[in-house]
């Protein structure tokens, strides 16, 4: 069977889960939503800390969804958000999307958000998903793109961190502008019914600058991406230093502003 071949960019430090534990079905699936209903059986890849999984939960019970990972220490906060809402259809599993240990058809829905961008195959990860979904349901994906992310004001090095960011993840085998290509993937992967569209999130109250330019300062000089960049040879703890100062100035910036773009795709089987 394939297996993953890509490096995880971004691990699971702490600034990277502050993050993702900010995800809601609501500002991360919206174009999903209107698929979601009572009694689906629901597969979320890549689910990461739990918090787009416990709403999707919440959304199609008493429907069963199934959350897997391939870390196992993520999947323990994605049960501990489960459990703090009281969520009893949800369980849990180690898995990697390019083999997923589910029988054809089981699933009603087969959603990823944030995960084609970070595999090796995301073409075979998405026939995977597609032949484990039932004839008429529906594969959804989203992802960011980072070459579109814009901002304002231009902070020196703050260019440097988008360049250094996309060597960084195409060293590890990944595909950092996704969200452009989820179309083209898509059609690839043997779609023929695909809607796509797009979104974005913007940071720019004083709260969601603080919160956004802190966690990508944290994340370059703290996470396993740090480590990542040093040992690849992409730039030196100094740089790096140096970058996450960028990201704290750009911060407390009063007409600081930020958007993420984001590719989906609807697919129905």
């Amino acid at each position: 069977m394939p297996e993953e071949t890509a490096v995880y960019t971004h691990g699971h430090h702490e600034s990277v889960l502050r993050s993702h534990s900010w995800r809601t079905a609501a500002n991360s699936a919206a174009y999903l939503l209107d698929e979601l209903r009572p009694g689906l059986r629901v597969l979320d890849v890549g689910c990461g800390p739990g918090t787009i999984t416990a709403d999707l939960a919440a959304l199609v019970a008493p429907g069963r969804v199934t959350a897997v990972d391939a870390d196992e220490d993520v999947l323990g906060r994605a049960r501990e958000a489960a459990a703090e809402r009281g969520l009893e259809n949800v369980e849990f599993a180690v898995a990697d999307v390019h083999a997923l240990d589910f029988a054809d058809d089981s699933f009603d829905v087969v959603h990823a958000h944030q995960v084609l961008q970070h595999v090796g195959d995301p073409v075979g990860a998405l026939r995977e998903m597609r032949r484990v979904c039932r004839p008429g349901g529906v594969v959804a994906a989203r992802d960011s793109d980072y070459a579109a992310m814009t901002w304002f004001p231009e902070v020196p090095l703050m260019a440097e961190w988008q360049q250094l960011y996309g060597r960084v993840a195409r060293a590890n085998g990944g595909e950092p502008d996704a969200g452009r290509r989820l179309l083209s993937w898509a059609r690839r992967a043997g779609f023929t019914d695909v809607r796509a569209s797009a979104s974005a999130w913007c940071f720019a109250t004083p709260g969601e600058r603080e919160w956004w330019s802190g966690l990508w300062a944290d994340r370059t000089t703290a996470s396993v991406y740090t480590e990542l960049a040093v040992s690849g040879g992409h730039a030196t703890r100094d740089e790096l230093a140096a970058i996450a100062g960028a990201w704290r100035e750009w911060g407390q910036r009063e007409d600081a502003w930020f958007m993420v773009p984001h590719g989906e795709v609807l697919c129905r089987a």
